[in-house]
């Protein structure tokens, strides 16, 4: 969430010095019934019928709104099928199906049950990672600012266990675990936003689930040159792939996606990934902060789910890419 600190204090500034602005207590819950439209989108507004992007074959995308003021803010994305679940950094969880036409149906949302903090505002709760076992129905959200993990029951009904992981402790308030993914044989994958000590990023390795409060290994990762990573996850052959953030004021986006070998996530390792794919301008670009891997008819699908943490600069963007 690093890229938007400098325009909301900015902003913050003003409008403390506005007469008569007291602030906003609290962030605002998502309001029910909910409702959530689709509108679709080009790859580049420019050139319509362009669809490849390095390794990725743009297939369709749609701009996400909602009249709901809690809507946006969106950092972490779990696709399965036509359902989606977006958790935003307020603690907000926001559910819905998309149909082959890019219509939204099912939509809902609600807050999540328990977290660091009341969620009453961002910097309590502020979830920037999701991770999920198909097998038992579990959640775990890696939380930035508290720099802990917590794990959920199924469809997150309740919180069951949380952890602040003594390897996590040291990293920045606002550049700590902004990446999470859950690999096949029980790993999870976490890595650091912002460079601590040390070459590229620090990432860990746990053997299984975080909140058994095991000591995970450690490696480290190093993405594009200017780049952040910002979400992560595996791909069906078992590559690692990371989502990768430039930005620069006042609202400029560029997005760098590379692969990592699960195998070469060992002790001490360091690690950099191959680029398969950058998106920059004339390209649809955004804060994009989720990334997740399905499987359509056999093929590798891969998307993109964009931030839009001010929503009147930015857009709630999903995009479906086929991996080559």
């Amino acid at each position: 969430m690093r890229p938007l600190a400098t325009l909301f204090f900015v902003v913050a500034a003003v409008l403390l010095l506005a007469p008569g602005w007291s602030g906003e207590e609290r962030l605002k819950l998502p309001e029910t019934p909910a409702r959530i439209l689709a509108r679709p989108i080009l790859l580049d507004p420019g050139a319509p019928s362009r669809r490849q992007v390095g390794a990725l074959t743009f297939l369709n995308g749609v701009e996400l709104t909602s009249p709901d003021r809690a809507f946006g803010g969106f950092s972490a994305l779990l696709a399965r099928g036509d359902a989606f679940m977006l958790l935003n950094d307020g603690g907000n969880v926001a559910r819905f199906r998309l149909g082959p036409n890019g219509r939204v149906s099912e939509p809902s949302f609600a807050p999540l049950p328990a977290g660091p903090g009341t969620g009453w505002t961002k910097q309590q709760r502020d979830g920037e990672a999701l991770a999920f076992d198909p097998h038992t129905g579990r959640l775990w959200i890696a939380f930035e600012r508290a720099n802990a993990i917590w794990r959920y029951g199924p469809d997150l009904r309740s919180a069951e266990r949380a952890v602040r992981p003594v390897a996590m402790s040291h990293w920045r308030r606002n550049g700590g675990a902004e990446a999470m993914a859950r690999l096949a044989d029980g790993r999870f994958l976490v890595i650091a936003e912002e460079r601590t000590r040390g070459p590229g990023r620090e990432a860990l390795l746990f053997t299984g689930d975080p909140t058994d409060g095991r000591e995970p290994l450690r490696f480290r990762y190093l993405p594009p040159d200017g780049f952040d990573p910002s979400d992560a996850t595996q791909l069906p052959d078992g590559r690692v792939l990371v989502l990768n953030r430039w930005w620069g004021p006042p609202l400029r986006f560029r997005s760098a996606l590379t692969v990592l070998d699960a195998g070469a996530m060992r002790p001490g390792a360091v690690i950099k990934g191959r680029e398969i794919a950058r998106i920059a301008p004339p390209l649809q670009t955004e804060n994009f902060e989720g990334v997740a891997a399905t499987l359509d008819q056999g093929r590798t699908v891969i998307w993109l789910l964009s931030d839009a943490g001010t929503p009147r600069f930015e857009r709630t963007l999903l995009l479906r890419f086929g991996l080559d």
